[in-house]
């Protein structure tokens, strides 16, 4: 496999999008590169693909803006480009949620690594002898095409509705250890800091996702696939996809 795709993000505060947009768009448009990138307010979310040194002097270039210095992207590898295009877009938010007092530039959801969840779910329990209770913050959808064994989730169909879901349900997981996961961590990074609003405690986000689990610890614990929002549509728990559009022009 040819293709090096990218995805990542991070909460930081973005005063100039217009003039990044452009910026941005130049850089990929030079490096023909391919994909997504969102700019809110509130940060930064992106998805790319291309040639492997194409994709790393990307990197170069926005780990030289200081605000995404600390940028860590998460990689897999396709036989071909799953965009059509390259856009750079201007969001409201990027991640809708519609809870305009969850910042999480100013405060980060406790996060757990792939390998510390995975020896959580082997024992059962976190290490202080809690059970532990994973929630999936995705769509209907995506949990159709996959989650791990066992886990809840809420029948939602946008993050929008994942507040008014937690909260009924909040005191269902009193004395336990929640770990909640989405595709790359973005949704369950602010799905975390509302639950913490709540009054919630013993709750953590899965560290990178579903993605970051699957290329440190593989399928341990999984059933099925993880949607992915390009041409590929899914990838197994080796990060291979499950379907191969035809290459893009």
């Amino acid at each position: 496999m040819s293709v090096l795709n990218i995805s990542t993000y991070k909460f930081v505060s973005l005063t100039d999008r217009e003039n990044l947009r452009d910026c941005l768009q130049q850089q990929c448009d030079s490096l023909q590169l391919k994909g997504t990138i969102l700019l809110a307010p509130e940060g930064i979310n992106i998805f790319l693909a291309g040639e492997t040194d194409a994709i790393h002097g990307f990197l170069d270039f926005l780990h030289a803006d200081e605000r995404f210095a600390d940028i860590v992207a998460k990689k897999s590898w396709s036989e071909s480009v799953p965009f059509k295009k390259m856009r750079v877009r201007l969001k409201k938010e990027i991640i809708t949620m519609k809870v305009l007092d969850i910042r999480p530039e100013e405060h980060r959801a406790v996060a757990i690594s792939a390998a510390k969840l995975r020896n959580w779910l082997d024992r059962g329990t976190d290490d202080n002898g809690r059970e532990v209770v994973m929630i999936d913050t995705r769509n209907v959808f995506e949990v159709e095409a996959g989650t791990f064994i066992n886990a809840l989730d809420f029948g939602i169909e946008r993050f929008s509705q994942y507040p008014e879901a937690i909260a009924t349900h909040r005191q269902d997981f009193a004395d336990k250890a929640v770990v909640t996961f989405c595709t790359g961590g973005i949704r369950c990074e602010k799905a975390v800091l509302y639950m913490n609003k709540l009054g919630m405690q013993n709750v953590y986000q899965l560290d990178g996702g579903i993605l970051k689990y699957f290329e440190e610890v593989g399928g341990a614990h999984w059933a099925g696939n993880c949607v992915v929002f390009d041409d590929r549509t899914e990838l197994d728990p080796g990060l291979k996809p499950t379907h191969e559009a035809m290459p893009h022009r």
